[in-house]
C-alpha cells in the first residue's frame, strides 16, 4: 500500500518547539547538573550557588533555542520548510515538491520516531524532522498504515 499526503509546509513555530522539548528530553540528565549546582548551597550557604545554577541552566537553555531558530533562518535550512506531498511505504518515504521533483529517504535513514495526539514526528538528526499533522492523511486507516509501519521498523514502541 502506498499512502498519498496532501500537500504541507512545517511552521517554523511549531519546528522550534517539537526540536526543543526534543533536545530537552533527551538530554533530561542536565538538570541533575543544575540541581548539583544549586545544592552547593547546603555546603556554602551562599546565593550565588542558586544564582549559578539558574544561569546556567537559562544558558544552557537559550543555546539550544538559538540553535533550532537559527536553523530556520539559514539558506540550508530553507529545505526543511517547503511545501512537500509524501508518498509513504514500507520501502521508503517520497518526498515531492511537485508531481515531477521529489527525493527518496529509505527507513534506514530515520533515527527515531514519536507520535503524538494528533501528528507523527521522524527525526532524522536532532536539527532535521520531517512532522506529519494527521490532517495531511485522507483517511483514517492510512494513518493507521504509517504508525504500523513505524512499529513494524522499531521506531516507535
Amino acid at each position: 500500500m502506498i499512502v498519498k499526503t496532501k500537500n504541507y509546509r512545517l511552521e517554523k513555530k511549531v519546528y522550534i518547539r517539537t526540536a526543543f522539548v526534543s533536545v530537552l528530553k533527551q538530554q533530561w540528565w542536565v538538570s541533575l547538573i543544575v540541581l548539583a549546582i544549586g545544592s552547593g548551597y547546603f555546603w556554602i550557604a551562599s546565593w550565588w550557588w542558586i544564582f549559578g545554577a539558574v544561569l546556567g541552566a537559562s544558558l544552557y537553555l537559550l543555546f539550544w533555542w538559538v540553535q533550532f531558530y537559527g536553523v530556520t533562518q539559514l539558506e540550508q535550512g530553507k529545505m526543511l520548510f517547503e511545501r512537500f506531498s509524501y508518498e509513504i511505504n514500507s520501502q521508503q518515504i517520497l518526498m515531492k515538491i511537485n508531481a515531477r521533483e521529489g527525493m527518496p529517504m529509505k527507513w534506514d535513514q530515520i533515527k527515531r520516531a514519536h507520535t503524538g495526539k494528533d501528528y507523527f514526528v521522524l527525526f532524522l538528526s536532532k536539527a532535521q524532522l520531517i512532522y506529519w499533522p494527521h490532517k495531511i492523511f485522507n483517511t483514517d486507516n492510512e494513518r493507521k498504515f504509517v504508525a504500523s509501519i513505524l512499529k513494524t521498523k522499531g521506531l516507535i514502541k
